[in-house]
């Protein structure tokens, strides 16, 4: 599924698609649960994430288990799928956009609905941290372009190169025919959002991509975008998204979910609600993918998309679970 690329339709086939590795796709050493309501236990901390990205969601827990709080275990957990190389939709190594530049979105969004965030930025590795200072050391909530990179370096964060051999190589085949048709679920990854309730009960959260692949410059999805790709309430809880981020922009999607919640909806059934508010309204929904996931203060849990294939790592009670999300198109 290439970074925002587990998009269209599964039958396309022509891209040169970046192959990640099976460690980032597999759960075979997670315990594999098919998930399709609310959890029943209410427990923390706890942390979710999109994907199987078990690495992710094991270095926020560990900041959880310690007593820390729930941003330092967001920004922890994120940093790890972006400084992964064999992880072609998040940080270095992301796939470029059409003219071969890495261009970064991230946001984060702490318990009191403080919120920062970055778009288009180019040559910094870590997003999710930049995200972070800006939320903590300016008067603004998003930084964009040149303006994000510039303000990244006099915080002491590196320039360096996001591009390397095998996105290089990939571009390139790309390049031969040009075509833009983002694939469903061909990497079984995408864009990591990630979710987490300390022992205080305080909730965060943090969205952090290279957005869909060889896309336009200056294209900018819902990953940074508060209330689409990530939204925070401390008194009822939070949601991220992954997918075709149009699609997400278009119903608020994550904000759509938090105040879903709030009138007494599971997590499972408002990110049900979420979905069936995208295809609903878009006739072409079987084209692309969304995926939601929810945790409200409780510590319950839900996931739903519109495609099979998406799951979410999920870390409670020292034990990391990979949940199989349900879906509104049954996989065949």
């Amino acid at each position: 599924m290439k970074r925002r690329n587990f998009l269209k339709k599964a039958s396309v086939t022509g891209l040169g698609l970046v192959t990640v590795s099976s460690s980032m796709i597999s759960c075979d050493d997670t315990q594999k649960e098919k998930k399709t309501v609310s959890a029943s236990k209410t427990v923390v901390p706890v942390v979710v994430a999109t994907w199987n990205f078990k690495n992710a969601t094991k270095a926020a827990w560990e900041v959880l288990e310690k007593g820390g709080n729930s941003l330092d275990a967001i920004e922890a957990g994120c940093r790890v799928e972006e400084a992964d190389l064999k992880n072609t939709t998040v940080g270095n190594g992301g796939t470029p956009d059409r003219d071969g530049n890495v261009t970064l979105d991230a946001c984060i969004m702490n318990k009191e609905g403080n919120y920062g965030a970055v778009v288009c930025m180019e040559n910094i590795a870590h997003p999710i941290s930049v995200a972070r200072k800006v939320m903590e050391d300016t008067p603004h909530v998003l930084l964009a372009g040149k303006g994000a990179e510039q303000f990244a370096v006099s915080q002491g964060f590196k320039r360096e190169n996001l591009l390397n051999e095998n996105t290089i190589k990939a571009w390139e085949k790309w390049k031969e025919k040009s075509e833009y048709k983002p694939i469903i679920n061909i990497e079984n990854h995408d864009t990591i959002g990630m979710l987490a309730i300390d022992k205080n009960g305080d909730i965060s959260g943090g969205c952090t991509t290279s957005g869909l692949a060889y896309k336009m410059a200056g294209r900018v999805g819902d990953s940074a975008v508060i209330g689409s790709g990530l939204f925070i309430d401390n008194t009822v809880g939070g949601a991220t998204a992954t997918g075709m981020g149009e699609e997400v922009l278009k119903t608020v999607g994550s904000f759509l979910i938090v105040e879903l919640m709030r009138q007494g909806r599971t997590p499972q059934e408002a990110c049900e609600e979420g979905v069936r508010r995208i295809v609903t309204s878009n006739p072409n929904f079987k084209n692309f993918q969304v995926g939601y996931v929810a945790l409200n203060k409780k510590g319950e849990y839900g996931c739903y998309c519109i495609h099979g294939g998406f799951g979410i790592s999920k870390y409670q009670e020292g034990e990391q679970t990979y949940v199989e999300s349900d879906s509104h198109i049954k996989k065949a």
